[in-house]
């Protein structure tokens, strides 16, 4: 059990360190700590989720909960379930991007609130460990099992119109993104062209990961071969996706934001909109530029949908490819993503590089990891070098100059000092990087 209560979700590998026994007392713990009586659950299409699920419905059921269980559907889908269906809770048997082996749950309370670490993670972790379960229920709850596909599929699809017709290459992964495209069949003008479209969660093909660009390669070459509009890869559970142009070139996803953010703003006049605070300045400017209010998030799923519940926003972007939506209970929805990516596309007449081109008017380092002993000390030092600049902690530390900025995160994990850096012009944007880089390695 050690090591798989984690930040933002459960995980472990099946059979090592995550098993049934295992999932069934934390059912019995969720409901302990959540007094929860109507529970989602989803699950992947990873081989061990069936039983997993299995048992996690006896922990949950022999607690008094009843489980409302909405088959094998995105992680999106289940946030859709949470909130429509009005629960108290909601869990989805996934481990996202990871390889086959591994697996675990995503968790949340009400209304698609995430609970993290610092929410309920730790607090469940101790009730497990210590089998400081409530006693069983004198009625167990029951398993009712809802078809929420459909709900959701006729819901994302009705939020966006695409107005002419466009042909998407899309990969798979053979993972939960082709049960989050169903959305795209109720899209008249959407045409797809799949890759790796039979479920199987030993990911046979490649990583369903699509912030490394090795998982665009069997995409790009598609795209390359053919005449699309665009392609789409999705991550395992469907809760992220990353973008290339019709020629086949990979689209920063903080530049995603930006597309999204443009499109939303035509029908939500002056609404509030987080991005990501490693985000190119551009992000700021098109949502400005398009009437909106941006505000800065904090990297983690969980402090941005805060944020975006205290602002009432209509849409964050993550540099990771998480898409969050007001019209998803203020959570991801990629296919929505998608949607709003697809209307610009149409309405404007503009291929999607040319939609890009402008975005790309600044310099980013990338993010830079560094190994370090005292994580603190850096920060202070690289406080202390930069005092003259706009000094905030949003998270981590963030200076900014009239011509560059960067911000630097600690892991929460291991050792290391993440560094993000833009700069107006190459040269700048080199220069700054070495110099603070200069600084973190001391």
């Amino acid at each position: 059990m050690a090591g798989i209560f984690k930040a933002y979700d459960i995980r472990g590998i099946y059979g090592d360190t995550l098993n049934e026994d295992l999932a069934e007392k934390f059912g019995r713990a969720f409901v302990t700590f959540l007094g929860c009586r109507k529970v989602v659950v989803g699950r992947d299409m990873r081989p061990h989720s069936d039983p997993l699920f299995q048992a996690l419905a006896r922990g949950l059921t022999g607690q008094g909960a009843d489980v409302i269980d909405v088959g094998v559907v995105s992680t999106p889908m289940t946030y859709y379930a949470n909130g429509s269906l009005g629960a108290d809770a909601s869990i989805m048997i996934t481990a996202s991007h990871n390889p086959g082996e591994w697996n675990g749950f995503k968790l949340c309370r009400e209304q698609a609130i995430p609970i993290s670490g610092a929410t309920g993670i730790a607090d469940l972790e101790r009730i497990v460990q210590e089998e400081a379960f409530a006693p069983p229920a004198a009625t167990p709850g029951s398993v009712t099992t809802h078809d929420i596909r459909s709900a959701y599929r006729d819901h994302i699809a009705g939020l966006v119109s695409v107005d002419r017709e466009l042909t998407l290459a899309v990969d798979y992964a053979n993972a939960m993104g082709i049960v989050e495209a169903e959305v795209f069949r109720a899209v008249p003008n959407l045409k797809l062209d799949p890759l790796f479209d039979t479920l199987d969660g030993t990911f046979p093909n490649h990583e369903a990961n699509p912030l490394l660009e090795e998982t665009y390669e069997a995409l790009q070459h598609k795209i390359r071969s053919g005449t699309y509009d665009f392609g789409i890869a999705f991550d395992g559970d469907a809760d992220r996706v990353g973008f290339t142009d019709e020629t086949g070139r990979i689209i920063a996803m903080d530049l995603i934001t930006a597309l999204i953010a443009e499109s939303l703003l035509e029908t939500h006049p002056g609404a509030a909109i987080f991005y990501d605070l490693r985000s190119s300045w551009a992000v700021k400017e098109v949502i400005e530029a398009n009437g909106g209010r941006p505000f800065q998030s904090r990297v983690g799923h969980a402090f941005i949908k805060a944020q975006m519940r205290e602002q009432d926003a209509v849409f964050a972007g993550e540099l990771s490819g998480h898409y969050y939506f007001k019209d998803n209970y203020t959570t991801e929805s990629s296919a929505l993503a998608v949607l709003h990516v697809a209307a610009l596309v149409a309405h404007t007449g503009q291929k999607l590089s040319e939609l890009v081109a402008p975005l790309r008017k600044y310099s980013a380092s990338g993010e830079i990891n560094s190994t370090v002993a005292d994580a603190g000390a850096v920060l202070k030092r690289l406080e202390e070098s930069y005092q003259d600049g706009r000094v905030y902690k949003l998270d981590g530390l963030s200076v900014e100059y009239p011509d560059w900025w960067f911000n630097v995160r600690a892991s929460n994990t291991e050792p290391l000092i993440r560094l993000n850096l833009e700069a107006r012009d190459e040269a700048t944007m080199a220069a700054r990087r070495d110099e603070v880089l200069a600084l973190i390695r001391g």
